[in-house]
């Protein structure tokens, strides 16, 4: 018996990259999963690689409608859920001069915004032993150039997990962190080619970016009974990189 055997998980994000890893890694340990996002051909996709304990929802965290919509699905076939990663993310590089509002609210609509909506519409179906999950990032830790809006709403998604964690008290509910550094992604290795995937790799103690099967093994072990004690934490599945 896998360690979420039974239990019902929502991941938002959860079409490609980390979020697919994460749902994968789940539904093999148990869960079914609910994925979330913006483009009906990636969610097919996903759901075509993970099978039948997978379903897909089309929306955006930044849409309240949407994700009523995604919680209304969740009551309707399984009633409860013990499950949230919140991992929808979005950020693009600006330097400081040229940043403008809607460089802003690209990063924080989606990575603020839709992170405490996400969750706190969530409540409701959740209970005792419940885990949520909330997808930081290495550079909500570290200095990085260009990188204000997206940095600084990660530093906030930090303290979320810190300020829930206290709301919570008394609920069984546990909050968390996890947050990746360079991670392998589809779109990251389209991104970066092959010579920006070699300089983020060198930035490592490890000499290497994160394969996203890796950090959903550790979305994985937040989710599960192993982290029991865990809430308020930040879980750092960086290869070193905002640790030294």
């Amino acid at each position: 018996m896998g360690k979420l055997e039974g239990r019902v998980a929502v991941i938002t994000g959860g079409a490609t990259g980390i979020g697919r890893a994460a749902a994968k890694r789940f539904i093999e340990d148990g869960a079914i999963v609910f994925i979330f996002g913006r483009r009906q051909d990636a969610l097919d996709a996903a759901l075509g690689d993970l099978g039948p304990n997978a379903r897909a929802v089309k929306g955006s965290v930044s849409d309240e409608a949407d994700l009523d919509r995604l919680y209304a699905a969740v009551k309707a076939e399984r009633g409860t859920l013990d499950i949230v990663f919140a991992n929808a993310g979005a950020g693009s590089q600006l330097r400081l001069g040229e940043i403008t509002a809607a460089h802003i609210d690209e990063a924080f609509d989606t990575n603020v915004k839709g992170t405490i909506f996400t969750v706190q519409k969530a409540l409701p179906l959740m209970g005792p032993g419940g885990s949520i999950i909330l997808t930081g990032s290495s550079a909500g830790t570290t200095g990085a150039p260009g990188m204000t809006a997206y940095s600084a709403s990660k530093a906030a998604v930090r303290n979320l997990a810190r300020t829930w964690a206290e709301d919570l008290k008394g609920t069984g509910i546990r909050v968390n962190v996890l947050s990746p550094g360079a991670t392998a992604t589809e779109l990251a290795k389209a991104a970066l080619g092959e010579a920006g995937q070699k300089v983020f790799a060198s930035m490592t103690p490890l000499q290497r970016m994160a394969d996203p099967a890796e950090i959903g093994a550790a979305a994985a072990f937040l989710a599960s009974s192993d982290s029991s004690f865990m809430t308020a934490s930040e879980l750092a599945v960086d290869g070193g990189l905002a640790q030294l």
